[in-house]
């Protein structure tokens, strides 16, 4: 009858412990960092062991790659049986063929670009001939009027020799070689100084 009392009285202290506000929060957080903590380093584990597979996973790659390189230089075939030999020479083959291909379209490419600019440059050109053509169309013109103004003064040139006859000596001519010399001039002269001599001749006769 007597334990029923202390019994209670435990009962009851503990009851208000947890029913406290202050205590119930710190159980709360003293949960929450023991289970945080233990998530954690599981957590850990967990990311370590995936880290190490990945990188025996990416090795394995790079070894790999790497005896594909050596195979595709003709290098470490002895480890090969005949199916791995005709699978390497198949994507060699494809290889070529695309590097072929590439080649092709890459001097294509060259051979249009060389093509426009031979378009443009013949444009240029013709572009160059016109304004040349243009330009030479008023030449012959000028050409012309300074070969005519050459010729005028070459023929004027000429004709002032031809006045030297004018001043020879009299006495080394005939009496035809006068100044200011005309051919039709003299002729009448000379038939009107016959005429004179005959009338005076027949003028004296008859005296």
């Amino acid at each position: 009858m007597l334990k029923l009392p202390l019994s209670s009285s435990l009962i009851g202290v503990n009851s208000n412990e947890f029913c406290s506000t202050s205590s119930m929060v710190k159980t709360i957080e003293k949960y929450q960092r023991c289970s945080y903590a233990t998530l954690e380093a599981n957590q850990s584990v967990t990311e370590t062991q995936n880290n190490y597979h990945e990188y025996l996973r990416l090795k394995a790659r790079v070894e790999l790659l790497q005896r594909s390189q050596r195979n595709f230089l003709g290098e470490d075939l002895g480890t090969l049986n005949t199916k791995d030999l005709e699978q390497l020479e198949n994507q060699l083959e494809s290889s070529l063929k695309q590097i072929r291909s590439r080649k092709t379209q890459f001097m294509l490419d060259q051979l249009a670009d060389l093509q426009q600019k031979e378009q443009m440059l013949a444009e240029s050109n013709r572009l160059l001939r016109r304004k040349l053509e243009e330009s030479a169309a008023g030449f012959p013109l000028r050409l012309c009027w300074e070969d005519g103004a050459e010729h005028q003064a070459m023929h004027q040139q000429n004709r002032l020799p031809n006045t030297e006859g004018f001043f020879q000596p009299l006495g080394l001519h005939s009496s035809s070689a006068h100044f200011g010399y005309n051919p039709v001039n003299t002729d009448e002269v000379n038939a009107a100084a016959t005429a004179h001599n005959m009338n005076g001749f027949i003028h004296g006769w008859m005296l």
